[in-house]
């Protein structure tokens, strides 16, 4: 270990990583990971790519996605209890922004354990700077959900809000969701589009709800 590794507190770490480019992750973000004893990962196959860049080899890789993280939490409070260096990432991102890592922090503070962070990438900060909509204030709603009175409940609330709100979907939903917005928004209300932001495919797209779906049809998002 060098001497920045050296000298991490044991604890839970949530580390962001980068949203596409891996020359965006930051040196402590590197060092942590380099420190860790255990990663926690939503996906182990893309997680390695980017622990082999950074050069770091921790003890043991669990796997901690939408199904595995609420069992996965008695085994990490019991690495921290050993004062091992647990770090959180997730595909892409910040953890617990729309990915796994609420309930390890929750866990974790609950058992009384440190909690630590290094600030990073989060996909919903970049895309209402990049969309040219007000950013003083700002509403996040991640994905909504998929049917059901409960995705109409979302979509009045979003029809109702004043701040510029960002929303997360999956490139197959993408129409079907922005033909729901205009229903509940009106076709008037301003939209960005925005997609595979520092990746070779960056795209931003900018008009209002009666022109977007239009958009979205003409060709398959890559992401």
């Amino acid at each position: 270990m060098s001497g920045v590794e050296s000298a991490v507190a044991p604890g839970l770490w949530l580390v962001a990583t980068p949203i596409g480019n891996l020359d965006d992750m930051s040196p402590r973000a590197a060092d942590i990971l380099r420190a860790a004893d255990v990663v926690c990962c939503e996906d182990t196959r893309r997680s390695s790519i980017l622990l082999r860049h950074v050069g770091a080899r921790p003890e043991r890789l669990l796997v901690a996605n939408d199904h595995t993280e609420h069992d996965l939490a008695p085994q990490v409070v019991s690495d921290l209890a050993a004062g091992r260096v647990v770090a959180v990432v997730t595909d892409a991102g910040t953890p617990g922004i729309s990915d796994p890592g609420e309930r390890l922090v929750r866990a974790a503070l609950d058992a009384g354990h440190a909690v630590h962070s290094t600030p990073g990438p989060a996909a919903f900060v970049m895309a209402a700077v990049m969309s040219g909509l007000p950013t003083a204030r700002l509403a996040f709603d991640g994905f909504l959900p998929r049917a059901g009175a409960e995705r109409r409940e979302r979509l009045t609330e979003v029809a109702r809000e004043r701040r510029t709100t960002v929303l997360y979907e999956a490139p197959h939903r993408l129409v079907r969701t922005l033909e729901d917005l205009a229903d509940a928004c009106g076709t008037v209300r301003r939209v960005a589009l925005v997609r595979e932001m520092t990746k070779i495919h960056e795209d931003t797209w900018r008009g209002n709800l009666e022109h977007d779906v239009a958009h979205a049809r003409a060709g398959e998002p890559r992401g």
